[in-house]
């Protein structure tokens, strides 16, 4: 019996764990999509690879791929 409820307890802990790093990563995948659209609106803007880098901390060359890649 005492086995049962430690073990519930660890489940719950992983469970709680595995929920917050799911949460974690997809925040962190909206805030790199939104960099992402924001760099390809202000390409099509006509800003330079390097007032887009410095506006999204995104690199040059990532933003030469996402351009590459929306044509």
């Amino acid at each position: 019996m005492k086995e049962s409820v430690i073990y519930q307890e660890i489940y719950q802990e992983a469970e709680e764990k595995g929920l917050m790093k799911g949460i974690s990563q997809g925040i962190s995948q909206g805030i790199s999509q939104g960099k992402q659209k924001v760099a390809l609106n202000l390409l099509k803007m006509g800003l330079s690879l390097e007032q887009i880098a410095q506006v999204t901390e995104l690199t040059q060359e990532e933003i030469q791929n996402l351009s590459t890649e929306s044509n």
